[in-house]
This record gives C-alpha cells, sequence and structure tokens, in this order.
C-alpha cells in the first residue's frame, strides 16, 4: 500500500475523530455539548418554566427585570414550588445515577487543568439539606475530594439524607467522626480536623484544602479556583492580623462548655505555649496540603491546638496564629507587615453591618441588600453584581429561604461560565482542537 499525503491526513484525522468520540461518550452531558453544540442548554439546571427569571440582567442590576422576578417569588405558587428535602433525598439517591444526571452534576474534568490540580473540601453542616445538595453540585468535581460533617444534634432524617447523599458518589464521604458542634467552641475546630485527617488518608492527591459550612456558595468556577489557587505557588490565604485589643480576652480566659453553649469561667489561661504573638482572624482557610499535614503531626502545632481547647470561638485565632508560625508550610512572617485583612485573603467573602454604608465616605463595603444574620449580610440577587466582583472564591452568606432569586442565579451563571470554559484553548473541547490542530 502506497501512503501520500492525503492517505495520510485522513488517517489521522480518523484516528482522531474515534479517539474524540471515546473520550466524549464517557459522558452523555458532554458528548451532547459537542453533538449538538448546545452545552449551556444541554447541561444548564433545569428550570419550571412557570418560574422563569432573567438572571443575566437581574445580576447586571437591572432594577426592572429583578423587580418583576421579586413578584413572582411572592406568589403562593412560588412558595409552593418543589424543594429537596430530606426523604426526597433519601428517595432520590437511591438511583444515584438518575439522581446526577437529574440534578445536572457535572461528572467529567472539564478541562486537563483542572484534571491534574484537585482540591479538597471539608462542609461542616447541621441543617438545610437542600442547600447543602445544591453546594455540592455547584462545587462537585470528579477530581476532588469532599469530607461532610453533620453536627450530632442534627435530626436522625437530615443524619439520613446527607448519608445517602454522599453515597452516590466515590469522591465524597461522611467524617469518621462527628462532633456535637457548640458555637463558639472548640469543637467547630475539631470537625475540621477529623475532616483533615480523613482528607489526607484519601486516594485522591489533592493540593489545596478549602473548608466550607452549609451557607457558603462559590462565586468563582472550578477552573477558576484552580488558577487562583496555583497563583499561590504554595502559599496560603487566610486573614491573619495582630490581635485587637478587644480580642484578647478570647484567648486569655478560660471558657467552658455548659449545657450545649460556651460559658467563661473567669479563670486566667497560661501563656500560649508557641514563640510569637497570638493572632486574629476568621474559621475560613485556604491552605496547602502541607500545611494540613503539618498541623496533624508537629509538636508545637499540635501543643497549640491543646491550649486552644477552652478558648472563645478559637476558629478565629487559631488558623491566623499557625499562619504566622515559623516553619508552617504556606506561612508567612509575623512582622505586621505581612498581616492579611479578609478583604484581601481570597477564602471567603463575608459583610459585616458595621462596616457597610457609602465606600466613598471610607465603609469598607456597600450596603447589604438582604438580610443580616449575627451581623453578617445574608446577600440577595441585588447584591450579585458586586459580590461577583470581589476576588474570593467564595461567599457568605446566601440561603434560599431568604432570596430564592440569589441562589437561582448565581448557580446559573456558575455552570453557563464554566461550560463556556469547556471551548476555550484550556478545556476539553479545546485540548481536542489543539491536539488535532497540533497534527
Amino acid at each position: 500500500m502506497v501512503w501520500n499525503t492525503s492517505t495520510c491526513k485522513v488517517t489521522l484525522m480518523s484516528i482522531f475523530l474515534v479517539s474524540s468520540v471515546l473520550i466524549i461518550c464517557l459522558n452523555q452531558e458532554v458528548f451532547e455539548i459537542v453533538i449538538t453544540r448546545r452545552g449551556e442548554k444541554n447541561l444548564d439546571f433545569r428550570e419550571d418554566p412557570r418560574f422563569h427569571v432573567d438572571c443575566p440582567a437581574i445580576i447586571g442590576g437591572d432594577e426592572e427585570r429583578w423587580a418583576e422576578a421579586s413578584i413572582l417569588t411572592k406568589t403562593v405558587e412560588f412558595r409552593k414550588r418543589w424543594r429537596l428535602n430530606e426523604s426526597e433525598c433519601v428517595r432520590m439517591t437511591r438511583d444515584c445515577d438518575a439522581f446526577k444526571r437529574d440534578r445536572r452534576y457535572v461528572t467529567v474534568p472539564l478541562s486537563e487543568e483542572e484534571a491534574a490540580f484537585p482540591i479538597a473540601y471539608s462542609v461542616v453542616a447541621h441543617h438545610r439539606v437542600d442547600m447543602l445538595e445544591r453546594l455540592l453540585r455547584a462545587i462537585y468535581a470528579p477530581q476532588n475530594v469532599y469530607c461532610l460533617h453533620v453536627d450530632q444534634k442534627s435530626p436522625p432524617p437530615y443524619q439520613e439524607a446527607v448519608r445517602a447523599l454522599a453515597a452516590c458518589f466515590p469522591n465524597v464521604f461522611m467524617a469518621s467522626r462527628q462532633e456535637r458542634v457548640v458555637y463558639t467552641s472548640w469543637l467547630r475546630v475539631q470537625a475540621d480536623l477529623n475532616c483533615m485527617r480523613d482528607l489526607v488518608a484519601a486516594p485522591q492527591p489533592w493540593k489545596y484544602f478549602i473548608n466550607l459550612c452549609g451557607l457558603d456558595f462559590p462565586i468563582k468556577t472550578n477552573l477558576e479556583m484552580v488558577r487562583a489557587l496555583r497563583a499561590l505557588n504554595g502559599e496560603n490565604s487566610m486573614e491573619s492580623m495582630h490581635t485587637p485589643g478587644g480580642k484578647v480576652g478570647r484567648w486569655q480566659i478560660r471558657h467552658e462548655i455548659v449545657n450545649d453553649g460556651l460559658r467563661s469561667t473567669g479563670e486566667k489561661k497560661s501563656p500560649p505555649p508557641i514563640p510569637t504573638p497570638m493572632f486574629s482572624g476568621n474559621a475560613y482557610i485556604v491552605v496547602t496540603r502541607a500545611f494540613v499535614e503539618h498541623v496533624l503531626s508537629d509538636p508545637t502545632a499540635r501543643a497549640l491546638m491543646e491550649w486552644e481547647k477552652d478558648t472563645f470561638s478559637p476558629d478565629e485565632h487559631l488558623w491566623a496564629t499557625l499562619q504566622r508560625l515559623p516553619g508552617v508550610p504556606g506561612s508567612t512572617p509575623p512582622h505586621d507587615k505581612y498581616d492579611v485583612e479578609d478583604m484581601m485573603a481570597i477564602a471567603r467573602l463575608v459583610r459585616w453591618s458595621y462596616m457597610e454604608g457609602d465606600t466613598l465616605q471610607g465603609a469598607a463595603y456597600p450596603p447589604c441588600r438582604g438580610t443580616h444574620m449575627r451581623a453578617i449580610c445574608i446577600n440577595s440577587a441585588k447584591d450579585l453584581a458586586w459580590v461577583l466582583k470581589q476576588r474570593h472564591l467564595f461567599v457568605n452568606k446566601l440561603d434560599s429561604d431568604v432570596d430564592e432569586l440569589a441562589v437561582h442565579c448565581l448557580e446559573r451563571y456558575l455552570r453557563r461560565k464554566a461550560l463556556r470554559q469547556v471551548f476555550s484553548p484550556s478545556g476539553l473541547l479545546g485540548t481536542l482542537s489543539g491536539t488535532w490542530r497540533g497534527r
């Protein structure tokens, strides 16, 4: 047989097409994107036409479209719409393939870049399986790994529903040890530590760890998160500040749990067993795998954690202090030049009521258009335009009971953006196309 240029081209094209079809057909959703070129429609979340709203316009700040949607959400019909509850979650997850298909989970990595950079998550939750499932769906990728910690105090139907949800995914699991979490106590930290230990033992070669709670929601696609984490170049990202005078009592005075609440004993604690000052931050962290492994095994870190167990709100000073200890992977020096405020870290966007106002007059951020819980903004759909401009990976808080439009529009915005990235040069289909062009 004589091989000429035309024959070679045809042969190579045939090999490429067969390989592409094999790869694509591994996942029906990606197959639909390629064959129909209607990827956003085929992978987009299903929407009841009775409750259609113009999310792009709302996110863009269109007051008229928002007003129309707001009126819709107040109707009796809308309030009676279908929502995932505990019994429905258990029922639907009896057929995991159907559940993942009906709920529109993305079950293949959408780019080689994402496949090569798995992320580990700890999610601490105690109620609202509907919000937990929507959070999981929004951040789910098959290369990542997810540890779900459910409060021991949560009702049995909720615990059963979360177990059923986790059982549908090979990379989602319940924490091997569940804590009876008490607000502002050490047990909130222990819940994350339990997941950290389980995640280190998991087979996935994850690079970074992110901790979440049930009312967090992403404001970046998985690809954007991967690129943000790679840009950290092995460093951690979290709030870590020299402790203001008003907060030193949180770790200077011993506290104890009484009747599922934390109270001060008035007894002064011994100094912390570390060579640096204590630092102040918050519960939300983005840290390297090496940081997690160090925290779980290093004697100094373990001594600090033991000392922290009877402090007030230790999650707001433990991580911030570990981040400034010499020798901790991804840490920064203790000098105040290296202080990082929460608006400069990427872990979480949180707006406090007492810092809201006119930014031209010195306020940290514009007023919350939703409502507040413990002085934290529960964002509305009208907040999304500002929220999506921020550097953070996640926002706290988002609650469909407060504003369903905010959750509805944000999850659709992220899904459509992720699908558009499939066709980018680094996306799955862009990679296949580039492979052919390279021939």
